[in-house]
């Protein structure tokens, strides 16, 4: 579920990356700028493939959410939903960055399942980020949850293993903590149709609590990923580049925290690509918009 990209960055680090296996199903992967992440055999990508986990977990959510100064300023819990734990460099550099404000942090971490953590967890003269957060993560995998305190921050982290989008549907799901942020760090569409679905943004936006602005990074820019987050209720804006990529997408109940929000000349380009339409269920394919999908696009708030 974890840390797919787009078919130009698979070629690049597949052509760029020195491997070394270490289990049936993962890979340790050196890549070309010297930074250390996993491959996944299954689905054939390579997790944060250009900068490396630490640069793009960094840029993406802890630099464009601004979540030091959130977690500063924050009355009570702060909330981060992690899609996708993997190999856990999206919830550690967060936390590695936090952990000297004072303040409370909940992270409720999804995935199908923990060999690639384990696996990153027998590597870590590679995967460095790790260092220092063994024994935390191991307790939070045993148990499910674990609350510990590092820094001036404490912490609760839980886990939820299985399939996503079941779960989204769940009696379970409404009772979580409602999110201040999400980190969405599924596998790329072409390899795991079922995690981009209108189906499941819809339901994950209709889990957020509306007086509780929630902002969502991913790292895909797609036309068929942003007009899937419009319908399913999102706010929608250019996200902040990684790596070799100008630019990303981000997501939110509130315009508050879309600072280049999709306009209508967007709009209009998007009426015009060959890949547009919504997946409606999990099975990959491309195409433009239908008639009905365009009308409710024009009539969204954020483009009317």
């Amino acid at each position: 579920m974890t840390g797919g990209k787009t078919d130009c960055e698979l070629t690049f680090s597949r052509r760029a990356a020195t491997f070394t296996r270490v289990s049936d199903k993962y890979q340790v992967v050196q890549l070309v700028n010297g930074a250390f992440s996993l491959r996944s055999e299954r689905y054939g990508e390579t997790f944060h493939p250009v900068v490396g986990p630490v640069a793009e977990a960094q840029a993406l959510y802890v630099d464009q959410l601004a979540l030091v100064e959130r977690v500063r300023e924050a009355r009570g819990e702060f909330v981060v939903w992690d899609v996708g734990l993997g190999a856990a460099a999206n919830p550690l550099t967060f936390l590695n960055a936090v952990q000297h404000e004072e303040g409370t942090i909940r992270i409720v971490s999804f995935d199908y399942t923990t060999e690639p953590l384990q696996v990153a967890l027998q590597n870590q003269s590679s995967l460095n980020y790790l260092n220092g957060w063994a024994g935390e993560l191991e307790k939070v995998v045993a148990n499910g949850s674990h609350r510990f305190t590092r820094g001036s921050c404490t912490v609760s982290w839980e886990l939820h293993l299985g399939d996503f989008p079941s779960f989204l549907k769940s009696v379970t799901a409404p009772t979580l903590a409602k999110p201040d942020a999400i980190f969405y760090d599924a596998f790329s569409p072409a390899t795991n149709p079922a995690m981009w679905t209108l189906d499941v943004f819809t339901d994950l936006s209709r889990l957020l609590d509306p007086r509780k602005p929630c902002a969502m990074p991913t790292y895909s820019r797609s036309t068929m990923l942003r007009v899937t987050l419009l319908l399913a209720g999102f706010y929608v804006g250019k996200g902040h580049g990684t790596g070799e990529k100008e630019e990303t997408t981000i997501a939110a109940n509130s315009l508050r925290y879309i600072t280049e929000p999709l306009d209508r000349s967007w709009l209009m380009r998007c009426k015009r690509s060959r890949s547009a339409e919504p997946l409606r269920d999990a099975t990959y394919r491309q195409s433009p918009l239908s008639d009905s999908t365009w009308e409710q696009l024009r009539a969204h708030p954020q483009l009317a």
